[in-house]
């Protein structure tokens, strides 16, 4: 059996069915300390005359060998890959196997190759910030036994200048109840903690530098009149109509996330979604019995409710001043109003403004006459309704996407080239967007979250949204995750980001925009879609790095 093997660039995603050919040979790259380099190893036999599966072994040869982790890229199931009313940038729109999983290699680092099918290994090298500078090869070796059966090298070129550190804030919606799920563990047990820490390990070492914080159980994604596990993070006392709060395990999850990298704390929404109708789920020890307080039966302008609500923040504020992490919570009231929720999202916010209004209160809002009201100073428009907000000068900017984003603009679905979901990092730089966000770190439920799904055989939600939107990794063994494609080119757009801010540094801005441009003007809604332009912009702006 012949096996052909080609380094590619990480920005392509390999089906099963395509040719191996039709792959354009990448292999080399630069980068700056600090940073991960990414590249793909495409590979398949020509041989149809032996058995259709053989067996390799993989070998890496390298100075940076220590530095180097290989996984194979898995094809996963997506019966969904976009809506009808999608535009036409994507790879495919017909249901099938996609590329996307990255799963570590079995033992003794084997993989096989079949006739006729395009397999992709996924490769990245973490840079060193004591690195010393020049061209470090990368050597990939596939031996069938010890008959070498296939071979490439890959040179990166490392830049002696440190990736800057990460200034925009980035959140993508942390699911403690999905961990517990999927485990099938009780919440808030030491397995429970110990899965939590890891699923928010690899968040930080992706750029998420922000976890959402579930003092309460947050009130998202859940039907009406339905609830989701309770992962409420403070205990709540009411004797006799008082209130008094527990914050151990409050403290521990601050503990646990600044051990791992995160940053910023996202207290979970005060209120429901669409509307600040009524209240979150919240749990009690009720003059001594555990039970739920308040909910969907509660009207969020009780006076019950109010009442608790302000007691709540004003102890909670306290403990996080006690804690030293005050300054760096980020609150919300409720998720997405719109204009008919404009009366009681002011007045669910008057209800409690004058205890967090020196910290950040924001909410995803994306209609810009509802934000003219005043009603909301920090607004997180989606990234196809953001020029308002933009021409307005908007300060301190955020955007974000979910399902709804898959016309003309950047997104992570599964079925879009990685190149659209990358792009976002130069239009982060343009305007200069200070923070981001995206719902589906790990929601493994389905719609309304009436009940959890198995990610691995069900990529939308059930049919919820496109494959890619729910979750950006997989529940790995031992509460491990397991990144995807869609994910890494995130990351990589936010590496994009914190390179350029340092061109521009160095440089200048102009210098920097005539690169991000020099294909045309580049706005959220219109970029260039060559297959290669995110790959060779970075380049350019590396090598503007390091001629300053």
């Amino acid at each position: 059996m012949s096996i052909l093997l080609k380094l590619v660039s990480a920005m392509e995603k390999c089906f099963m069915d395509e040719p191996f050919s039709s792959k354009k040979e990448k292999t080399r790259s630069s980068a700056l300390l600090g940073e991960e380099v990414c590249f793909e190893a495409a590979y398949t036999s020509d041989d149809p005359a032996e058995s259709p599966k053989a067996w390799l072994t993989l070998s890496v040869s390298s100075p940076l060998a220590e530095f180097v982790r290989v996984r194979q890229v898995e094809q996963i199931p997506v019966r969904y890959p976009a809506y009808p009313s999608s535009d036409d940038y994507f790879l495919r729109k017909t249901p099938g196997l996609y590329p996307d999983l990255l799963r570590d290699l079995a033992p003794g680092n084997t993989v096989f190759a079949t006739y006729g099918e395009l397999k992709s290994l996924f490769v990245t090298v973490k840079i060193p910030e004591n690195l010393s500078g020049g061209d470090y090869p990368v050597t990939l070796t596939l031996k069938r036994g010890e008959e070498t059966a296939a071979e490439a090298t890959y040179t990166v070129h490392v830049i002696e200048k440190v990736l800057p550190k990460q200034k925009m804030i980035v959140t993508e919606w942390f699911h403690t109840d999905c961990i517990a799920n999927y485990y099938n563990l009780e919440t808030f047990s030491e397995q429970h903690w110990d899965h939590i820490e890891k699923f928010m390990r690899t968040a930080a070492e992706n750029g998420i530098n922000t976890v959402l914080t579930p003092v309460f159980t947050p009130p998202l994604d859940t039907a009406v009149g339905g609830e989701r596990r309770t992962v409420q993070l403070v205990d709540v006392y009411r004797e006799n109509g008082e209130y008094a709060f527990g914050f151990d395990k409050l403290e521990r999850w601050v503990e646990t996330a600044q051990r791992v990298g995160v940053e910023y704390f996202e207290v979970s929404h005060l209120y429901t979604q669409w509307g600040a109708a009524h209240a979150p789920k919240i749990m009690a020890y009720d003059n001594g019995e555990y039970r739920r307080i308040f909910g969907w039966e509660t009207d969020a302008f009780s006076e019950e409710y109010k009442t608790f609500l302000r007691t709540f923040l004003t102890a909670f504020v306290a403990e996080m001043k006690r804690l030293g992490v005050d300054k760096q919570c980020l609150y919300h009231i409720s998720d997405e109003p719109g204009l008919g929720h404009l009366e009681n999202y002011k007045r669910a916010k008057a209800q409690i403004n004058d205890i967090i209004s020196d910290y950040i209160i924001m909410d995803a809002l994306s209609d810009f006459e509802f934000y003219k009201t005043g009603a909301l100073d920090n607004p997180i428009p989606a990234n196809n309704h953001i020029e308002p907000f933009i021409e307005a000068g908007v300060k301190n900017l955020w955007t974000y996407y979910c399902c709804g984003q898959t016309y003309k603009v950047s997104n992570r679905m599964v079925a879009m080239p990685s190149q659209r979901t990358r792009v976002i990092g130069a239009q982060f730089w343009k305007y200069n967007i200070a923070g981001f966000l995206q719902w589906g770190y790990n929601f493994y439920n389905d719609q309304g979250s009436t009940r959890s799904i198995n990610p691995f055989a069900v990529t939308d939600g059930d049919y919820f949204v496109p494959a890619g939107d729910c979750f950006a990794v997989y529940p790995g063994e031992n509460g491990v995750p397991m990144e995807t494609l869609h994910m890494k080119a995130f990351t990589m757009a936010l590496y994009d980001r914190r390179a350029m801010d340092l061109a521009e540094e160095l440089a200048g801005r102009e210098a920097v925009l005539a690169l991000v441009e020099s294909r045309g003007e580049v706005t959220f809604s219109d970029y260039p879609h060559d297959e290669d332009y995110v790959d060779e912009l970075r380049e350019a702006v590396n090598e503007l790095i390091e001629r300053m």
